[in-house]
């Protein structure tokens, strides 16, 4: 399917990157195109091939079928072996709740890279996954300028049927739902404005945003506090909140005088006096422990399906809670909750590092020792000239179904500062 292109021919990379980004700007859905004042979204596009973009959604849907069984008896566990799976102790309680056994989290994202043994499945990002409004709303716009195809194309459909789901799931476990708020910290302009988008998507009626400072917690309930000079707000209890806040920093949040706010929080969604979004069980699949729990199982034979063997062989990298690779095994170290590659260390064959993150923002936490799996080499436009990277690929998870896909590049090990790049899809 193709449409009608809009960027000249002659045009520069830079004036194509305007003619794109400058509109979608212009809008207030995207604009964090360029971050910490270097470009972030390239103008250039991937041609995916459809074979490939299949493939990826199974994946993507059978490895959910695969963490949401995981997550089941994750929940049930002894403390000893939430501990163990390095989940924070005051979560613990909210991490027993369940509510849908079927999947492991509303919004989530599996990374993926495609190596020459096939396509293999680095992390799941269950419970604050990013990358949302490019990969549903602007990868479309890109696409539409190009006139190619868009990968995406009605997938942000998913969301409204997501969060119905869920919030009819809170209701029949007895749940309040009518004032739902959507949160972020309103000063980091991507997770504002993704958190804006969902809010948007979900279609709830009377949702609001609220920026993480201006919630309150007072007594068994958290609350919205009023602006400066708003006499006329009406407060009222948050039923269901969705929060772009990973729950092991909630675990550690004090207020200035050292009172453990987030601590009280977990107590409150753990005795049911607040919903939240994503729901408990996604955090239990966000921690790279349990890629390690499903790999020790696999390697038994044990607990799943021979179809789900099939897939972890398939598309699970062997992981570990302790290095025990054969010599000359190149291998990944990484923080068990870490994020946009921080504190990842990679080893080569030879058992030096062969690259490093430079970060120890994680440093304190457990680690996990996974079999290296190299992105593949790209070469990609940049408003400063040619850029050799990697190619990593992000599948989401929308209410257990298969949904956009996101491109980033980078180097060896993906971070903050890697590249948007849009995608379309061909054959």
């Amino acid at each position: 399917m193709s449409m009608a292109k809009t960027l000249r021919p002659d045009a520069s990379y830079e004036e194509r990157r305007e003619a794109i980004y400058g509109p979608l700007r212009q809008e207030g859905i995207f604009t964090w195109d360029c971050l910490y004042d270097q470009e972030y979204a390239l103008a250039g596009l991937y041609r995916l091939e459809r074979a490939q973009l299949e493939e990826m959604r199974g994946a993507a849907e059978a490895l959910g079928c695969i963490y949401a069984k995981t997550v089941r008896i994750v929940q049930q566990g002894e403390p000893a072996l939430l501990a163990e799976l390095g989940l924070p102790p005051a979560s613990f309680g909210a991490i027993r709740l369940r509510f849908d056994e079927d999947i492991p989290t509303l919004i989530g994202r599996f990374d993926f890279a495609l190596t020459p043994q096939g396509l293999k499945m680095l992390e799941f990002n269950s419970d604050t996954p990013t990358g949302i409004v490019e990969a549903f709303h602007a990868n479309g716009r890109v696409c539409a300028a190009y006139g190619e195809e868009d990968p995406n194309e009605g997938c942000s459909g998913d969301f409204r049927q997501a969060f119905k789901r869920m919030l009819d799931l809170y209701r029949e476990a007895g749940y309040a739902s009518e004032h739902v708020v959507f949160s972020s910290l309103d000063w980091h302009e991507e997770d504002a404005g993704t958190t804006r988008y969902l809010l948007k998507q979900s279609g709830i009626d009377g949702a609001e945003f609220a920026a993480l400072s201006d919630l309150r917690v007072e007594g068994d309930r958290i609350w919205v506090q009023p602006k400066a000079g708003d006499e006329e707000a009406v407060r009222c209890p948050i039923d269901v909140l969705y929060r772009l806040h990973a729950i092991e920093k909630l675990a550690e949040d004090r207020d200035t005088d050292g009172y453990p706010t987030g601590e009280h929080v977990l107590e409150l969604i753990a005795d049911g006096k607040l919903a939240i979004i994503n729901p408990p069980s996604g955090f239990a699949a966000q921690t790279k422990a349990v890629q390690a729990l499903i790999w020790n199982l696999h390697q038994a034979g044990e607990f799943y399906t021979e179809e789900e063997h099939e897939t972890i062989e398939a598309y699970m990298l062997p992981t570990f809670m302790e290095p025990c690779f054969p010599e000359g095994t190149p291998y990944v170290v990484k923080p068990i909750l870490g994020r946009e590659g921080s504190g990842v260390t990679i080893y080569a064959e030879s058992g030096d590092i062969a690259e490093a993150s430079g970060e120890d923002e994680y440093g304190d936490q457990p680690m996990v020792y996974q079999q290296y799996a190299e992105l593949p080499h790209i070469r990609v436009e940049t408003l400063n000239g040619p850029y050799d990277g990697r190619l990593l690929w992000g599948c989401f998870l929308i209410g257990g179904r298969s949904s956009a896909v996101i491109a980033r590049v980078g180097g060896s090990i993906t971070n903050n500062l890697s590249y948007y790049l849009p995608s379309s899809v061909i054959g």
